[in-house]
């Protein structure tokens, strides 16, 4: 053993030394107010009680002498008299009153409290989202792109020849102007004098090459082939392939300031987006074929708010739409249909009953029950029985063939899990109603089917439940006294023609900016927006 050991073995003994740390402060501060609170909540509880049940406050309940009766009241709780021996005991109330009074003040507490947080953890995310925007740092400037000429090889007879010279494409001349008028005029390029090219530098390319790490302008400022944009305002069309259309939908969601109504057939959107947008509000997914793989899905029914008549007729329209005709011929058969489905679901929302009746009416099952529900029922609109009945007995074909696209438009409901996204809990209703007060993001899915008339799927149900969404924005801008919504609800359809062909598209892409609705509709082509919207074109 070394001589420096034993001191050493000393000075770190296991004899006692300081310890990590008392009690800490902030733990000390909240036992105190909890304290507090407690002696505050049981003292106004008494003297409520007793205000309650004899219309004054007892003389003898002083705060001071609570925490004295909090001591007595945890031994004996049913003896609240007991509690208080200054008082009158015919003062007090029974011990149920109080007990209910201090429970019930410790819930609006806590909800309170949790409400608070949450506004403010909300206030604080959105603060910073913006304070990272306004601090973000700008695109970087394009170097100047300068052209260095170079050796040329021998001109073949076929360059040579003028009448040789490839024409160029209807595609380059389109692109052409757009690259040249993006251009500023000081960063056109700039061509060197042979003499600054240095001897030594080879030349194995009759064209010269751009530097690394920098994109030609044509990769930059040239549109993506097929695409087509409408104009720049906030409401516009593209027509465009799937990948375009993917990058221009997710970019349009993630620059959304408010709240956002993002129609897709494409899950990875969704996916994508969704972490995103949920720091800035709720978000929900309406996802009645299960393409997405999560089990928070938002259920509607679209017999919700049909108690109102011209709601159902709006509804009914829009159901409709996929597999609506579109000749002039069949506009009759088309409004007997459309007839037929708005006395249905105006017959059960006000007979309180459930798409499943809906459903079986649709196929011609059971429609006495409608006729009767609209006769009977004091909150049927006037003359909805009459209607329905003379749409019953009207034409027979005609009647038949209305009868069959009802049935066809809600085919969907046959399927279980299309039929249970129709079966909303008592919270959906209230989402879908406050999403866009509080500047949440509805996701809408569907599959995209390019000739729905013969077999729709859910397509009825997801033009119904965006084209219910746009009418409840129009409504709350027109209630405005600004005439538009602010912050704006911004609605990204992407494939919207495939998807959900609302009717009220044509009318948000010309005038949906200045209510406080910008549309950003995306289309494969513009035939696939002719065939679905024919007797209205949309704005170019």
């Amino acid at each position: 053993m070394r001589p420096g050991d034993g001191h050493r073995h000393d000075s770190h003994g296991s004899g006692p030394g300081p310890g990590p740390g008392g009690i800490p402060d902030g733990l000390l501060v909240g036992i105190l107010a909890f304290l507090l609170g407690m002696t505050l909540l049981v003292w106004t509880a008494t003297g409520l009680s007793a205000l309650l049940a004899h219309g004054s406050w007892p003389s003898g309940v002083t705060f001071t002498r609570t925490p004295l009766a909090m001591r007595h009241l945890i031994s004996a709780p049913h003896d609240v008299p007991g509690a208080w021996p200054d008082a009158d005991a015919t003062q007090f109330s029974g011990y149920g009153l109080f007990w209910g009074l201090l429970i019930g003040q410790l819930m609006i507490l806590l909800v309170l409290t949790v409400f608070v947080m949450g506004t403010l953890a909300r206030w604080r995310a959105v603060r910073a989202h913006r304070r990272a925007d306004r601090t973000a740092p700008g695109p970087a400037p394009q170097p100047p792109h300068h052209e260095v000429p170079t050796p040329r090889a021998e001109a073949t007879p076929a360059e040579t020849d003028p009448g040789a010279r490839a024409e160029p494409t209807p595609h380059t001349q389109r692109l052409a102007p757009t690259v040249a008028s993006a251009t500023p005029p000081d960063r056109q390029p700039v061509a060197a004098s042979p003499s600054s090219l240095p001897p030594s530098q080879p030349s194995s390319s009759s064209h010269p090459s751009s530097p690394a790490g920098t994109r030609q302008p044509e990769a930059v400022l040239a549109p993506a082939h097929g695409w087509e944009s409408s104009r720049a305002d906030g409401s516009t069309v593209h027509y465009a392939p799937p990948a375009a259309r993917y990058a221009l939908a997710s970019q349009a969601v993630r620059d959304a300031e408010g709240p956002a109504l993002v129609l897709t057939s494409d899950p990875a959107l969704w996916q994508d987006t969704k972490d995103g947008r949920a720091k800035l509000g709720p978000v929900h997914l309406y996802d009645p074929a299960h393409r997405c793989d999560t089990p928070a899905r938002l259920h509607w029914s679209p017999i919700a708010g049909c108690e109102d008549r011209p709601t159902a007729a709006t509804r009914a329209a829009a159901l409709l739409t996929p597999v609506r005709p579109t000749a002039r011929l069949d506009q009759a058969v088309a409004e007997t249909a459309e007839t037929l489905l708005r006395s249905y679901l105006h017959a059960a929302a006000i007979d309180g009953r459930t798409v499943r009746h809906v459903h079986r009416w649709s196929q011609g099952t059971g429609v006495q029950e409608a006729v009767r529900a609209l006769r009977t029922n004091p909150k049927a609109a006037p003359g909805a029985a009459g209607e329905l009945e003379a749409a019953l007995t009207a034409h027979p074909e005609r009647r038949d063939i209305a009868q069959e696209l009802t049935a066809r438009t809600l085919s969907a409901l046959s399927t279980v899990n299309i039929r249970e996204a129709c079966t909303p809990n008592r919270t959906d209703a209230l989402a879908l109603d406050s999403f866009v007060d509080e500047g949440g993001t509805l996701y809408v899915l569907g599959e995209s089917l390019e000739d729905p008339r013969s077999s729709p799927g859910a397509m009825p149900l997801l033009t119904a439940l965006v084209s219910s969404v746009v009418e409840r924005g129009r409504r709350m801008a027109e209630r405005s006294s600004s005439g538009r919504l602010d912050p704006p609800l911004t609605l990204v359809l992407d494939d919207v023609a495939a998807v959900a062909p609302i009717p009220q598209l044509p009318d948000l892409l010309a005038a949906g900016t200045g209510r406080g609705l910008p549309t950003l509709a995306l289309l494969r082509s513009r035939e696939q927006g002719r065939a679905r919207w024919p007797h209205h074109e949309l704005p170019v």
